[in-house]
Formats: structure tokens, C-alpha cells, sequence
């Protein structure tokens, strides 16, 4: 019999943050395939999305531009991986840079591909509330949506919300990270 379909939605500044809280190396040094395939539940992961605010810099400033030549290198890595890439922008206000466009991108993947019957189970590496209403359509279709999080810092709404969860610890992500 074969397995179940499903897709996975990587938050990448969520994702990030929570690995950095965690003093996980992240980016260049992580395993992102391996990571997948660990959380997948006997699954076929037909898609892999990783949705990220596109860094943009001006010809004159040096730490944006190094800052988007990481990006890049991330952003290739993962496309080598087979990962579909899913650019937002950020905003900066108040000398700070904000996300935008990445939620609906994501609740875009769910709502799409549930009503396409492209798979049954979605795994969303995310602990943003703003994505409840679509993850609430999702289910009503009759697909399963795991909520992947942080044990160290969960998120009860979507703990609620979701059909399933799954925790993640630091010595459960250990073994992605590449020396």
C-alpha cells in the first residue's frame, strides 16, 4: 500500500528564531533534508516549502548585502534539496525588519493544496496564530494538519487548532546540525 502524501511549510524566521533561542547553528550548517525526512511520520513528501522574507540591500550597505549573499546561499542550497522557496519581503519600521507576505504564503499551501486533494497531511513548522483560520478550512476538507513546534516555547493556539502536534526538543535536533 502506499504511503499517505504529504507537504511540508517551513516558517523560516520562526524557524530561525526558535533554533537561535535553542543555540542551534542554523542556516549553512543544518540539515534541512534530514530534518524533513525525520518529521515526515512515514509520509511521502511531495512538497517542501520554505517560506522567507526576501532580503534587499542598497549598492552601499555592506551588512545588508552580506546579509543577502547568506540568504542566497541558503536559498540555493535549499533549492538543491528540492525545496520550493517562497519569497515574502521584509519591512523595517522603527530600525526593526518585519516579515510580510509569508503567512499568506503559507496558509496559500494549505488552503491550495487541500482543496486540490494534493496530499493528506500537512506539516507546518510554524508557531504562528495567524495561520489558525486557514489550518481550520484545512481540516474541514478532511486533511490533517501536524503542528510542528518548540518544546521550549509552544504555541497553545496552534496546539489547540491542529490535528496533531509534535514538540521539538534541542537534543531532538542535535543530529542536523553538520559540524
Amino acid at each position: 500500500m502506499p504511503k499517505p502524501k504529504s507537504i511540508i511549510i517551513i516558517d523560516s524566521s520562526n524557524f530561525y528564531h526558535k533554533l537561535k533561542e535553542l543555540k542551534i547553528p542554523h542556516k549553512s550548517l543544518f540539515d534541512y533534508s534530514g530534518f524533513v525526512d525525520s518529521i515526515a511520520e512515514n509520509t511521502k513528501v511531495i512538497s517542501k516549502y520554505y517560506c522567507i522574507g526576501k532580503i534587499r540591500a542598497k549598492q552601499n550597505d555592506k551588512k545588508a548585502r552580506k546579509m543577502m549573499a547568506k540568504q542566497q546561499a541558503l536559498v540555493t542550497k535549499l533549492q538543491k534539496q528540492g525545496f520550493i522557496i517562497q519569497f515574502g519581503y521584509l519591512l523595517k519600521s522603527d530600525n526593526r525588519f518585519h516579515e510580510k507576505g509569508v503567512d499568506i504564503q503559507m496558509a496559500v499551501n494549505l488552503l491550495k493544496g487541500a482543496f486540490k486533494n494534493q496530499f493528506k497531511t500537512a506539516f507546518l513548522i510554524s508557531s504562528d496564530s495567524d495561520l489558525i483560520p486557514a489550518i481550520v478550512e484545512t481540516k474541514a476538507i478532511g486533511k490533517k494538519v501536524v503542528y510542528v513546534g518548540f518544546e521550549h516555547q509552544p504555541s497553545f493556539a496552534l496546539l489547540k487548532n491542529c490535528s496533531k502536534s509534535h514538540l521539538l526538543t534541542k537534543k531532538e535536533l542535535l543530529p542536523f546540525v553538520r559540524k
